[in-house]
């Protein structure tokens, strides 16, 4: 009989390494599939994106029953926390275009006069 840990652990490597081979189709996929690939993954309910977040809440719900008991530091529980609002956050930021990047993915626009001028860049750092 195998440990009872041994499957999650396997699960999570193997979708470690999904992920690895998504990124590669990603980065060579045309713009219209590239699009449909990544609003797919941004999908708030059913995403990538939105399973990581839920990961990452159940972490930290895990981690504060841990903190309490003394298990763990409360940083961890605390760092897991923000790292869900995090998530959540950019996940609500990123729902904003998910019609766009649907639209991209059908193919050309037939309405459009002239391309759209590009836009500028910006990062922001969170501190």
């Amino acid at each position: 009989m195998s440990h009872p840990t041994s499957h999650p652990l396997r699960l999570a490597d193997d979708i470690t390494r999904q992920l690895g081979q998504l990124s590669d189709h990603l980065s060579q996929l045309p713009a219209p599939q590239a699009a449909q690939v990544i609003a797919r993954i941004l999908d708030p309910d059913d995403g990538v994106l939105g399973g990581v977040a839920h990961l990452v809440i159940t972490g930290s719900h895990f981690a504060k029953g841990e903190a309490e008991r003394g298990a763990l530091p409360a940083e961890v529980w605390l760092a897991l926390g923000r790292a869900a609002n995090e998530l959540h956050d950019i996940s609500l930021d990123l729902d904003e275009h998910q019609d766009l990047l649907r639209h991209l993915g059908t193919g050309p626009a037939t309405t459009v006069a002239k391309p759209p001028a590009p836009a500028l860049l910006v990062a922001r750092r969170h501190r």
